[in-house]
């Protein structure tokens, strides 16, 4: 049975029936956390080749409750590096987007089917300081490489362009500071506002079935015993 595209009563039998494998501890940890999950804000990162950067990225969404992140493969492909990542990455939602030689513009206009507008985290001419960045309606901020930033396309693409005061030499915070900063500032700024930033009863649901799948060794032997006795 592909639970998927189940409907809500019997998944949420499904994650009782799994929770009751894991310790009591876990599951009170999970109550409290997917409280402040959100995916009014999103992450996309662009053909990241510094797998320690992407990593510590992931590991800042996860502290800031952060659940999905958008990772394009053009001509870099991503790995986590469990070393700097530290787990992060099985609580978070990571959609991969390879399909095709760019796959920029199809990671955006996945994103904006979903209601979300991309701000292109970047110098621009048109570009808004950090703390005057709308909240009005979900966002994706699209981060690029050490390097290069975003590619012309990840730029030409996006709704809406910000950055980061900075006030020395330098022209460029590192990746992972960068998303530390903006998500500290963007995510506490959120939570103070009646904005409907948590997840839905629905993704609630999903997204602790994922989180204890993932800490439950051999999940599928569980799910088919729930099959049996409710197929």
């Amino acid at each position: 049975m592909d639970f998927k595209d189940t409907g809500p009563d019997l998944k949420m039998k499904l994650l009782k029936y799994l929770e009751g494998f894991i310790s009591e501890n876990k599951s009170k940890l999970f109550d409290e956390i997917i409280q402040n999950r959100t995916r009014y804000i999103t992450i996309i990162l662009e053909d990241i080749y510094q797998s320690q950067n992407a990593s510590a990225v992931l590991r800042t969404c996860d502290c800031f409750g952060i659940q999905d992140v958008h990772i394009i493969e053009n001509k870099n492909t991503y790995e986590v590096n469990p070393d700097v990542a530290l787990g992060s990455s099985k609580w978070l939602s990571l959609h991969k987007y390879t399909e095709v030689e760019n796959n920029t513009v199809q990671c955006y206009d996945a994103l904006r089917s979903q209601g979300y507008r991309i701000v292109a985290t970047s110098p621009h001419k048109n570009d808004t300081m950090l703390d005057e960045l709308d909240l009005q309606g979900k966002f994706a901020l699209a981060f690029g490489t050490e390097m290069n930033g975003l590619s012309d396309a990840a730029i030409e693409n996006a709704d809406e362009y910000v950055k980061i005061p900075m006030y020395g030499f330098t022209e460029s915070y590192n990746i992972s500071v960068s998303a530390a900063i903006m998500l500290h500032h963007l995510s506490g700024k959120l939570r103070a506002t009646s904005l409907p930033w948590q997840l839905g009863h629905d993704e609630m649901i999903d997204t602790r079935l994922s989180w204890v799948r993932s800490v439950l060794k051999h999940p599928e032997i569980y799910e088919k015993e729930f099959i049996k006795k409710h197929g």
